[in-house]
């Protein structure tokens, strides 16, 4: 595109920026789209472990919103423009099917994250009215009688009637998300909640937890208990790290975690068996018992459990029964088998930093946004989307269903009246 007049800047190129300058290239906006790595949707091909949970399939605007609850009254009128049900036409529309696993976790039907990217990238091409520049990092806002006119970039200056931020916030830095935006935003008079790890694998000093690293269980209970009180419970699939514990239900109990650790110590607890009563278990390890009577009992345990947690737990200092045999193990010993397999307890001390987490919370306040346009009450010009804002959220394909909304919303409200 050779005219150097925009109507537009989107600085950003991840997947609210696509989306937001797809959409005003759309409507015949002449776009300007500046990403400061070599590359579009870097973040996002490494999402939902390179598969992509493009969203959650929620089609009832109202309970999908649920999902926020500190934010879902600004969010309603954003999802009355564009919902699950419109990301799910706008890409199966440009041939990329989609499917819904688990929890309603939606994905390409490819399952590869690059499909999502290269749809995007077609969207941002195919009128021919958007530019792309590289390497092109945002250094500060350009103000002139308090109104936004333009920005300063490591590789130059660029104005135009309108600018959308969709830098992203401060979850993986190592993808360009650095959140240094925030700082400018706070410097021409916005609110910028500070940066925390949201969604965050969580750390245990336990020196057994992580000897169990890469071990994967497919549903677990975990608690977190703290003061003797139960104050958070989850069920669904559970990884042990080097460093502590991760997988969905951890990561999305991170927050609440967190608050809890700033009162005082949190113990995690496991129940393996969270189908079963401590007497049905009880029951079921009895059977199992009774047709096994002269093997070693760790080795008889592991057909219903993991082989190293078993002989994790058989290797405990004060679990004498290393190498026991099934006719050797009393009535008593058995019960607190049951127990500890219903409630195998350790220390937690911590979130991951944001090296680790999936989303962060932090970004401008929602009550300093207009959620139609998705324009800031500051600066009329200035339209926010994706992780600038402060917005908290699970895991699941809610976040990037923010991208799909607020870009498309932004792009649209964006671009000048045809």
């Amino acid at each position: 595109m050779k005219n150097t007049e925009y109507d537009i800047i989107v600085i950003g190129g991840g997947p609210a920026g696509m989306m937001a300058a797809g959409r005003a290239s759309e409507l015949g906006a002449k776009v300007l789209l500046l990403e400061k790595n070599d590359c579009l949707g870097k973040k996002l091909i490494l999402t939902g472990g390179r598969r992509c949970n493009i969203t959650n399939a929620e089609f009832n605007s109202r309970i999908f919103l649920e999902n926020f609850p500190k934010a879902k009254q600004f969010l309603y009128t954003s999802f009355a423009q564009f919902d699950v049900k419109s990301t799910f036409d706008f890409f199966e529309r440009r041939g990329l099917s989609l499917v819904v696993e688990e929890k309603k976790r939606a994905f390409p039907k490819s399952q590869k994250a690059e499909d999502v990217r290269e749809i995007l990238i077609k969207y941002i091409e195919e009128n021919g009215n958007v530019e792309v520049k590289f390497g092109a990092a945002l250094e500060s806002f350009i103000l002139k009688d308090k109104k936004l006119v333009g920005i300063k970039t490591s590789n130059g200056i660029y104005k135009a009637k309108n600018i959308i931020l969709a830098t992203g916030g401060t979850a993986a830095p190592e993808t360009g998300s650095t959140g240094e935006c925030f700082e400018m935003l706070r410097k021409i008079g916005h609110i910028v909640a500070e940066s925390n790890p949201s969604l965050v694998p969580l750390r245990s000093p336990e020196k057994w937890v992580g000897e169990l690293s890469g071990l994967t269980t497919d549903k677990v209970k975990i608690s977190f208990v703290q003061n003797g009180k139960t104050k958070i419970k989850n069920i669904g699939s559970l990884l042990f790290t080097h460093f502590g514990i991760s997988g969905p239900i951890v990561i999305n109990s991170a927050h609440k975690v967190g608050e809890l650790l700033k009162n005082g110590k949190v113990l995690a607890s496991v129940d393996f068996f969270p189908d079963l009563d401590e007497g049905e278990l009880n029951k079921m390890i009895f059977e199992l018992f009774e047709k096994n009577k002269n093997k070693l009992c760790k080795n008889v345990l592991a057909e219903i459990l993991p082989k190293k947690i078993v002989y994790t737990i058989f290797g405990f200092p004060s679990f004498d029964f290393e190498d026991k045999k099934i006719h050797s193990v009393t009535k008593e010993e058995r019960k607190l088998l049951v127990k500890i397999f219903k409630d195998l307890r350790f220390p937690i001390d911590g979130l991951m930093g944001l090296d680790w987490s999936i989303v962060a919370d932090g970004g401008v306040i929602p009550q300093e946004i207009n959620f139609k346009t998705m324009a800031s009450k500051l600066f009329p010009n200035l339209y926010l989307v994706g992780d600038v804002i402060n917005i908290s959220r699970p895991s699941g394909g809610f976040s990037l269903q923010l991208c799909w909304t607020f870009g498309w919303i932004a792009g649209g409200h964006a671009a000048p009246p045809t």
